[in-house]
């Protein structure tokens, strides 16, 4: 229970603060010179925050079908009138 809380502490208060550190992690290892622990953690990390993430989506998708009465609707075109 305890190692629950501690992970969930660890995770961001909101998806763009998510996908901030997330875009941060993808840039540091893309850059390269970490040392091999380091890239093991930062994407240890990186798979931790993508879940988050992907959830908090998921989450928000299936509020609009809510909204929407069960049916995903196309979002018109910018522009378009």
């Amino acid at each position: 229970m305890a190692k629950a809380a501690a992970k969930s502490a660890n995770l961001p208060d909101n998806f763009e603060q998510g996908l901030a550190e997330l875009e941060a992690l993808i840039a540091q290892m893309e850059a390269g010179g970490q040392a091999l622990d380091a890239s093991l953690l930062a994407f240890s990390r990186g798979t931790e925050l993508l879940r988050f993430c992907e959830s908090k989506l998921s989450a928000a998708e299936q509020q609009v079908r809510l909204l929407e009465g069960g049916e995903l609707k196309s979002m018109p075109k910018m522009g378009a009138e």
